[in-house]
Parts: C-alpha cells; structure tokens; sequence
C-alpha cells in the first residue's frame, strides 16, 4: 500500500512540474527581450546621429549666417567703390577739360606774344635806325627765344614805360598760366593713380564676391544634404519606435497568456493532488500528502544611460594694437575712404589708414582726426625706425597706387595686419610676393 501511495505522488508531482515549468514561453520571451535590447541600441546609434546632424545643421547655418552677413558688406563695398570710381572718372574728365582749356589759352597767349615779339622788333629796328639806347637794342636782339626775350626786356632800364607794361601783363598771364597747368596736371596725375587703385579694387572686390557665392552654394547644399540625412535618420528611429512598441506588446501579450496558462496549470494540478489524494485516502485511509509548487522569477534588463553635458571654454579677448583687429577676418570689406563713420565702423567697412586708426584707438591711442586720417598724417605720427629694428605694433607702409599709399601693423613674424583691397582687414605677409615687393622701408613706432 505505502508503494502505491508513493508512486502516486511522484507521478503528481511530476505532473505538476511539467505544467509549470512552460519552456516554451520563457524562451520565447526571451527572444523577444533580446529584440527589444538590440532595438534599443540601435535607436540610441540613430538618436545620436540625429543629434550630431542637428548640431552640423546649426553650425552650417550659423556660417551661413555670417556668410550672408559678409556677402551683404561686399555688397555695399562694392557699391560705394563703383560710386567712388564713377566720381573719379567724372573728376578726371573735368579736369582733363581744364587742362585743354588752359592749353589753349596758352597757345593762344604765345600766339599773342610773338606778335608783340614782331612788334618790339621793329620798334628795336626803328630804334637802331634812329640811334637808340645800344644796350636796349643788344637786349632785345641778343635773346635766344621769346621768353628770354621778355626777362631780358623787363631788366633793362632804359626800356620806356609802355614796353614794360606790356612785358609785365605778359610776362604775369603767363607765369600764371604756368602755375594753373602745372597744378591741374599733378591734379590728373593723382586722379588716374586714384582710379587705378579702384579699378583694381573693384576687379578684385567682384572676384571675391564670386567666390563667396561659391561657398554660400556649398553651404546650402551641404545643408541640404544634412536635413534629407536628418529626415532619412528620424524616419528609420520612427521605424524602430514601431518595433519596438509591437515587440512591447508582444512580450505583454506573452506574458499575460503565460500567466493564464500558469495558472489554469495550477490550478489542474491542484485538482489532480485532490483528486489523487481522495484515491489515496480512499485505498489506504491515510492522509495524502501536499506538494509545495513553486514559481520562477525573470528579472528584467535594465538600460542606463549617461548624458555628458556639454562645455564651452570663453572665446579669448583680443589685448594689443596687435591682436584687437582680429575681430574683423573675414568680417570685413575694403571701401576706398571708408572707416570715418560709426556706420561704417559698425558694418566693418575700412580702409588700410582708418582701419589703423581704429585699432590704435581701441588701445587708447589717438591718432588725430578720424575724418582726416590717411597715409600721409599716420607716417607722421610717431618716430621713423630702422626696418631692421621692426617690432610688434610698428606702422610699416607700402608704395602702391603711389608713394607711401598703403599701411599696416607690423604682428611679427614677417606678417602685419591692415585692411587690404581684396581681402578686407587680413593678416598678410611681407616678406614675400607682392607686399615684399611693395614695402618700401618705412617704419613708424607709435
């Protein structure tokens, strides 16, 4: 009898074990998990690239921004140079009208003279004729052109009064005529080497411009490109979002059926321990004996994540003459007598002598009139050194469209900054190509 009983419940126990122990679903669950794991990572591989594609974005947009905000300033340089360069031109042709007039009435004032030239001839004949003043006569004869003619007439004494009005009407028109063609020449000559300067300007101003244009279109392609990434990037974690969810909600389905099937075997297995245990008490009469069930415990995966805030160290402050003109590399544009307004000092619109001005003046320094700074008053603002003797913070000038036409401040290392005509303010090098070229040895220690 005791063997009956104990087979019996070795064979409910089993019974119930196998009921419980459902591998079906924790394997199944498990996959599932493991799934879920792998979304996951792969969401936050996607949610990483998203955030580096959104930070490129505003980094390309925010050099887009300064891209645009420096097409804008090459824009109104542009402007003000044509007007500059159109107001020359008109100057040059005025003054050219000037130079023919004054030509003319040059020629007509020769003309005016030798007749008179005829005229104290023959009365020098006249004079030699009747006996006249020998050395009068010697004066007038012995002149070696008409101009000489006249200096030589107004020195001699003897000369009667009419005559010597009339050479020195003559001789002051023509002095005075002198005066004006010679000052309205260099006025021309200047005038040209002004538009010379420009048209290269200009020429150079128009090849920059083309060149930004260039590299805003890169910019707005590399934009482009950037958010169909971006799109592409949050459609594939929105794909992955889905998947995630279903899986979700299939592991909680599982679950859930895993739980009704532990329990609806539970509950067979308590039925058949009672069942089994009044077949027992029945054949033996003796109490049947419990069998204690027990349950698994999953334990679930847990995620972690650091998140690493991000730093920025301070942007350093410029601290000299020096380094204080930083601020407008490539934030500048070259406008041919600009840089004497607070305007144009605001939208960075220089020129080389106004640019130097500004800098030295952001350190304390005054170097005169800001209207009326040039090459011309900063060469004469300090003490001329040796070039040899070249520091930091120095004032070097170059011969361009004309004597002592550019200048800049001397940074060390062969190299000074200044506002140039085809770059804006910029770090250049002289001792090489075209500055070492132009740099003619003019040092001013401020």
């Amino acid at each position: 009898m005791k063997k009956k009983m104990l087979l019996l419940n070795t064979t409910v126990l089993l019974g119930l074990g196998g009921v419980l122990s459902t591998p079906t679903y924790a394997s199944t669950i498990q996959d599932m998990e493991s799934q879920k794991s792998q979304i996951q990572n792969q969401r936050q591989d996607v949610q990483s690239n998203i955030k580096a594609a959104s930070d490129e974005l505003t980094r390309l947009q925010a050099e887009q921004d300064q891209m645009k905000a420096q097409l804008e300033r090459l824009t109104i340089a542009e402007e003000e140079n044509n007007k500059k360069a159109q107001k020359t031109e008109a100057d040059i042709k005025e003054t050219s009208k000037q130079v023919e007039q004054l030509e003319k009435e040059i020629k007509l004032l020769q003309e005016k003279l030798e007749k008179r030239n005829d005229i104290l001839k023959d009365r020098a004949r006249s004079l030699q004729e009747s006996g006249g003043n020998v050395e009068y006569l010697q004066v007038l004869l012995g002149s070696s052109s008409f101009g000489d003619f006249v200096d030589r007439a107004l020195a001699v004494s003897t000369i009667v009064d009419a005559d010597r009005g009339i050479l020195k009407e003559t001789k002051n028109m023509q002095d005075e005529l002198k005066t004006k063609q010679a000052d309205v020449k260099s006025k021309l000559a200047s005038l040209e080497d002004m538009k010379a300067e420009l048209d290269e300007m200009t020429v150079q101003l128009a090849a920059q411009k083309k060149q930004k244009d260039a590299l805003a279109k890169e910019l707005k392609d590399k934009e482009a490109k950037n958010e169909e990434l971006k799109a592409s990037l949050q459609a594939k974690d929105s794909s992955l979002a889905n998947e995630q969810s279903t899986l979700e909600q299939n592991i909680k389905d599982q679950k859930a059926a895993e739980e009704a099937a532990r329990k609806a075997a539970e509950q067979a297995a308590k039925e058949a321990a009672k069942k089994a245990a009044e077949q027992a008490q029945k054949a033996a009469a003796a109490p049947a004996e419990k069998a204690d069930s027990s349950s698994a415990k999953a334990e679930a995966p847990k995620a972690s994540s650091n998140n690493v805030a991000p730093t920025s160290a301070p942007a350093p402050k410029a601290s000299n003459v020096v380094t204080v003109g930083n601020r407008w590399i490539g934030n500048s544009a070259y406008v041919f007598g600009g840089g004497r307004s607070q305007s144009d000092i605001s939208h960075g619109l220089f020129d080389c002598s106004s640019f130097v001005h500004w800098a030295y003046s952001q350190v304390g320094v005054n170097l005169g009139p800001l209207g009326s700074v040039s090459t011309e008053t900063l060469k004469h603002a300090g003490t001329q050194v040796s070039s040899s003797q070249m520091q930091p913070g120095d004032l070097v000038f170059f011969d361009t469209y004309k004597k002592d036409g550019h200048v800049g401040i001397y940074v060390g290392g062969g190299k000074f900054i200044g506002a140039q005509s085809s770059t804006g303010v910029a770090i250049a090098n002289m001792s090489s190509g075209y500055w070492k070229q132009k740099f003619n040895g003019r040092v001013v220690r401020i």
